[in-house]
């Protein structure tokens, strides 16, 4: 198994469903199909995972919060692994407020978005812990939620009307399987992120910027920019993601809403289940390093879909866009006021392609990695986009989704420009303008959302 800490296959990895009874076939769940289906065997298992759940749930002293993950036991992990957490400095705080503020200015020049947040705070890593937890409860519930319904659903008829008021003690297993491996990301990620949006995604409260001084000191060691410079140069980024998911009021839920179109297409090898619940010393899971041990050997690893694919696809091009966006902003912003944000900003992208915290969370998440190929496309892609139809045209194609260019668009971005351009710019300076005469087009071809069904031949 990988050690991602969800447990996530490789995404070549793909399920066999023809796989006989024991072998993780769709069609035999924990290998008790209607010919194998041993009442003894299921009640063992179901007393083996009680046992477990007992040993798991006073080691981290909870009862077993509700939900398909364990938050408690996320958050408990994340802070045990973060230690003691020295406090901001005065002067540190304010330090972050003055580079804020003078990348707000900078980069009024630079956008047509206006200023996202309404302040930017200096966080340790418990605070970018406990401001961003709610969101990902968000991110983390619908996948964990499809998860722990296939494992009930996943059993025969018989095997449910046995087990009965049992089956709760699965759903409780895998709270607490996906809170101690999410907390363990988390209290990794916590200590290496330099600010509330650093792997991409808005995990803070709505139009709140943060900074933390403390990771990017770190990060900063070695590098041959001022520590002044470097802290302007991710205010810059901070205020700019700002920007666009304030301003872009449908983007965060589009987001989300990917991250549901993958859970709904995860599939379980349940017989990895069975197999981790055989054999196991109850005894041994009051040690929480016991329990990581055993998500490490499979028991939990659902397979990759070509409808996860599709939807993984469309998640990695859209954080693509967005990375690819702030990057050629930020640099228009900065470019002739701080010498060194060109080499900022390619120090940032070894960091993504060596396995930054950004690639670390969405492998933790969804399986997916963010290539740094796709965000050096998206950023060519923006800028072609400015020098041909200027800031106002650029940043107008984020007014509506189906505006934003496709997958194919980042492999040929000429091609996306001249499509939106075309002869003239007075339509693209008008997104939503364009975007009606697209829905107008679709119409009398017979394709769009109001064709006539029996023209459209449905």
């Amino acid at each position: 198994m990988s050690n991602l800490p969800f447990g996530f296959s490789g995404s070549d990895d793909d399920s066999d469903p023809d796989k006989g009874p024991g072998q993780g076939g769709q069609g035999d769940p924990f290998g008790l199909g209607a010919q194998g289906f041993d009442p003894a065997a299921l009640g063992q298992m179901l007393t083996q995972f009680g046992q477990m759940l007992s040993g798991m749930g006073s080691s981290m002293g909870t009862g077993g919060s509700a939900g398909p993950v364990n938050y408690d036991v996320a958050k408990k992990l994340a802070v045990q692994q973060l230690g003691t957490v020295d406090p901001i400095p005065a002067g540190t705080g304010s330090a972050v407020a003055d580079a804020a503020h003078l990348a707000e200015l900078w980069l009024d020049g630079s956008t047509t978005l206006p200023a996202g947040a309404t302040r930017t705070d200096a966080w340790t890593a418990a605070d970018w812990l406990d401001n961003t937890l709610d969101t990902w409860k968000r991110l983390c519930d619908p996948v964990a939620e499809q998860i722990s319904g296939m494992w009930v659903s996943g059993l025969p008829d018989e095997a449910r009307e046995m087990a009965g008021p049992m089956l709760g003690m699965l759903g409780q297993m895998g709270g607490l399987a996906f809170g101690s491996q999410l907390g363990q990301a988390l209290g990794q990620l916590s200590a290496e992120v330099l600010s509330s949006t650093d792997i991409g995604l808005p995990l803070g409260p709505t139009g709140v910027g943060a900074l933390l001084p403390t990771a990017i000191a770190k990060f900063s060691e070695g590098l041959e920019q001022p520590d002044r410079e470097v802290l302007v140069f991710l205010a810059a980024r901070e205020a700019a993601y700002q920007r666009l998911y304030v301003h872009v009021p449908w983007l965060r839920q589009r987001l989300l809403a990917t991250v549901e179109e993958y859970a709904r297409g995860i599939r379980m090898d349940f017989s990895a289940i069975e197999e981790a619940a055989q054999g196991i010393d109850p005894s041994a899971l009051t040690d929480p390093s016991k329990i990581q041990e055993l998500l490490q050997q499979g028991a939990f690893e659902p397979q990759t879909t070509p409808e996860q694919k599709q939807a993984l696809e469309r998640l990695e091009t859209m954080l693509a866009l967005i990375e690819g966006w702030v990057e050629t902003v930020v640099s228009d912003a900065l470019g002739d006021r701080l010498p060194g944000a060109a080499a900022l900003s390619e120090t940032l992208r070894r960091r993504r392609a060596t396995g930054g915290p950004a690639e670390q969370t969405f492998a933790t998440l969804v399986g997916l990695e963010l290539r740094p190929r796709k965000v050096r496309e998206a950023a060519q892609l923006w800028r072609q986009l400015t020098e041909a139809a200027g800031m106002d045209g650029r940043d107008g194609v984020w007014a509506h989704p189906d505006l934003l260019p496709d997958p194919s668009d980042l492999d040929n971005p000429a091609a996306f420009v001249d499509s939106v351009v075309g002869g003239g710019t007075s339509t693209f300076n008008d997104p939503i303008a364009q975007l009606e005469e697209t829905e107008a087009r679709e119409r009398e071809q017979g394709r769009g959302p109001s064709a006539d069904p029996e023209q459209s031949g449905e």
